[in-house]
């Protein structure tokens, strides 16, 4: 993980590059504002006007720390009013952009999002992937086995679990389940009853995390080419000949999607599908295809969780909402975004 020293240097320097027109650059490191310490306190001159960012950087841009940051800087507005205030970060993610935005703060990351709104100025870019997955410290938590009760946790938020359910539900040792369940507590993404019921608390955030470190290229993916025009005719045939043969299969992307919002335009057909997809293929009468030619997309999971809490959509197996949303986050066809309008309108959190 880059220390704070050096995310701050190259914050500086992004800043910079924002604005090139910019005079008179000026920087204070460590500035002392009212009763807080800001990282980086920057003055420049865009035509005749001064302006002065004060900057926070964040060395892990999730939503939870992204709140304090917003408490620091609304302290620090409230010190020096002419000062905009920014939140900075290796990256920051749409949840917590969103945690800033709504609170009337700008925000960079390394990655290439930032936004930055004052008097005529309006800087917003988004959509970057994180230029540093591996350095996460989370990534322990988002191990395939850990998952599934991420997954479970989430397909369920407003359940209260006994540890033991959960596990069972999740298909893992007492143990396994232990252990993630204690680092999403020291998260504070979980907390307990007096009854020590599991209760979700921040399922957003957990999800945003979880995000962050998946995307649905982990798993191994098989294309055809379909002679015909892509159908719901077609996931049905499919979803005939996996039953048939006695395997789990799930629709996900815009094929889950078009069965959980009906309106969504259905473009290729992915679906996750458990064994070999060549005999169910065969049995199809399709001929593989590389993947931009192909228009069904069998996809092997990298772990059986991909099937937990699968819905029955019009007699059809569709992904869990939360596994629906993480595998469209990162596909490259307006996937951001359909994710989005999933969670506004079916997920509730």
């Amino acid at each position: 993980m880059l220390k704070s020293a050096e995310i701050r240097r190259q914050v500086a320097q992004r800043l910079r590059e924002l604005f090139p027109r910019a005079r008179g650059w000026e920087e204070t490191a460590d500035a002392r504002i009212g009763s807080q310490t800001v990282d980086l306190l920057a003055k420049f001159k865009l035509g005749e006007h001064e302006q002065t960012m004060v900057v926070d950087v964040v060395s892990l841009g999730q939503p939870r720390q992204i709140r304090a940051a917003v408490t620091k800087l609304s302290d620090i507005r409230k010190a020096m009013p002419a000062a905009y205030p920014v939140a900075a970060s290796v990256y920051i993610g749409s949840q917590s952009a969103k945690i800033l935005k709504d609170n009337g703060l700008g925000f960079v990351d390394l990655s290439g999002n930032c936004y930055l709104a004052f008097e005529h100025v309006l800087i917003e870019k988004e959509g970057k992937r994180n230029v540093r997955p591996s350095t996460r410290p989370l990534r322990s938590l988002f191990a395939p086995r850990a998952t599934r009760v991420v997954r479970a946790l989430l397909a369920e938020p407003g359940r209260a679990w006994r540890l033991e359910e959960l596990g069972k539900a999740a298909a893992v040792s007492l143990g396994h389940s232990h252990n993630v369940v204690k680092r999403l507590e020291d998260l504070r993404w979980v907390e307990r009853d007096e009854a020590q019921r599991i209760h979700l608390g921040k399922p957003a955030d957990l999800l945003e995390a979880w995000c962050e470190s998946y995307s649905y290229r982990t798993n191994e993916m098989a294309s055809y080419f379909v002679s015909e025009r892509v159908s719901r005719r077609l996931m049905a045939d499919l979803a005939k000949a996996a039953t048939a043969d006695g395997r789990r299969y799930a629709f996900t992307l815009t094929a889950g999607l078009s069965l959980v919002a009906p309106q969504t335009r259905l473009g290729g057909v992915h679906c996750y599908l458990e064994g070999d997809p060549a005999p169910i293929a065969a049995a199809l009468g399709l001929h593989p295809a590389g993947e931009a030619d192909g228009s069904l997309h069998l996809l092997a999971p990298y772990d059986p969780g991909v099937f937990h809490g699968a819905l029955d959509k019009a007699g059809l197996k569709v992904v869990s909402l939360p596994q629906l949303y993480a595998d469209l986050v990162r596909y490259e066809r307006r996937g951001a975004e359909q994710a989005e309008h999933l969670r506004r309108e079916a997920m509730g959190y």
